[in-house]
This record gives C-alpha cells, structure tokens and sequence, in this order.
C-alpha cells in the first residue's frame, strides 16, 4: 500500500537509533509520526527537526498508551523500544527477567491489541515489530532477549492469521548488528563499548533498518513482507560447537577406596 493511503503512525522507542531514524524516514512521507519514548530531551530534539509529536511515555504506561490510542487512529504502527541485560540464564535474576518481558514483550502486546483491532476495522493498516536475530538464533550469553524476541517473531505471524482476510499487514524487522548507541546503553557509556561492538566493523546504520521498513510499508496492498533479517555482510549466524565433558567434582567420600 503506497504511502499516502497511510496518515499517521506510532513509534515507540523513538529518541535515539533505529526509532529516531524511522520518525524521520516517515514524517519525510508526510505521515504525521507520534514519537514515544522515555527521554524528554532527545524527544523534545527530534520533534523540533522532524515535525513529529512527541510523547514521553514509558511502554509500560497502559494507561498513557490506551488514552493515545483512542484518541488518535494509527495506520502505521513500529515496535521498536527495546532493553536487554545480557547474561546466562543459570546467572539471571527476577529483575532481569521482569524488566525484558515487561518492555520487550508484554509492552508490544498490548499496544498491539490497543492499535490492531482498529487497523481490522478499518481495513487498512502495517504492523513493524523490530525484533532481532535473536529471535531466530542462539548466540550465548542472552537467554531471556532470546525467549522474549521469539515471542515477538510468533507474535508476528499470529497477527496475520488473526487479520486474515483484512488489508493489515505485518513485518518482522530482524536486526543484527547495527551502529547505533543500543550497546553503550546496555554495557556502559565507555569508549571501549564502542572500540568493541562498533569501530572497526562495516555495520549497517539506523537508517538502512530505517529505508527497509519504509520499502516493506511502501509495497504495494497485495504485497505483505513477511519477514526480513537484515545483517552486516560480515556477519554470520552459524557456527557448530562440541564441548568435552567435563570431570565430576569430587564428592565428600571420594577419596575412599572402591568397595570400601
């Protein structure tokens, strides 16, 4: 469906890197963007470059996001907030797990089922859930961001089935690494964060994810794009491990002779 059948659109996590990029990927369709996030300031930033409206709404404000919802009709809507704390699961703490379900997964379902019934009814509408390659592969270190993005990914294509028969549209956008500010957020605001994770690397940008939803949104009505992993060219998702067992540690008896 072409840009001008949509008017308006919802954002979330939209005050730096890939949500920031979008805001000002669509508001150049002339689509009138409602930017949320939790950083007044950068918000505040981008409404003044962009033209959109910014609210400073926390995703797991139901109330702040179901008032938004039913006064304003959402033709585009991206699920883009995300946090992540990464560690093994064996390491993981009820905060931990709390806070990823909270903002990865519940938050995106119930602004789901605030905006998609409306998009049904009017027969008219593009669901973009910015998940991640961790969704669909595992890489250690990142249990809980793996179940909660799975959770998205089958989210993604429940939507259709439940839309079937209506012109929404739904797409799973699936990042790998991307040059954004995401890994000073997660591991610290340190230089070597990005010596780490960023220099050196060819990555794509915030706004290549940022040009891939508006090409999935631009297509035409009879065209859904279910599905895209977009990743740096030297990036690879696979890798076969075997591991040697390990000793068994010595128990309090162990020094006893056999049959003893």
């Amino acid at each position: 469906m072409p840009f001008s059948d949509y008017k308006t659109a919802l954002v979330t996590g939209a005050s730096s890197g890939i949500g920031a990029a979008v805001v000002e990927r669509l508001r150049r369709e002339n689509i009138e963007v409602h930017a949320v996030a939790r950083s007044g300031d950068a918000l505040r930033d981008l409404a003044a470059r962009t033209g959109c409206i910014a609210h400073v709404i926390d995703v797991t404000d139901r109330p702040a996001l179901a008032e938004l919802a039913g006064r304003v009709e959402f033709d585009i809507l991206v699920n883009n907030a995300g946090v992540d704390r990464p560690k093994k699961f064996l390491e993981a703490d009820e905060s931990d797990i709390d806070l990823l379900v909270d903002v990865n997964l519940r938050a995106v379902l119930h602004i789901c089922r605030l905006i998609v019934p409306g998009m049904v009814a009017r027969d008219r509408g593009h669901v973009i859930n910015v998940s991640s390659i961790a969704g669909n592969y595992n890489f250690g270190g990142n249990s809980i961001y793996h179940a909660v993005k799975a959770g998205v990914a089958m989210l993604s294509n429940q939507l259709r089935i439940d839309a079937f028969g209506k012109r929404v549209r739904v797409t799973e956008i699936c990042p790998g690494r991307v040059a954004t500010d995401i890994f000073n957020h997660v591991h610290g605001d340190d230089p070597s964060i990005r010596e780490r994770f960023i220099e050196g690397f060819e990555l794509p940008q915030a706004a290549d994810i940022a040009e891939a939803i508006a090409f999935a949104i631009a297509a035409p009505v009879a065209v859904n794009i279910g599905h895209m992993e977009i990743t740096p060219t030297l990036q690879v998702m696979g890798g076969l491990q075997t591991a040697r067992p390990q000793p068994a540690p010595a128990g309090p008896d162990s020094s006893r002779e056999p049959g003893r």
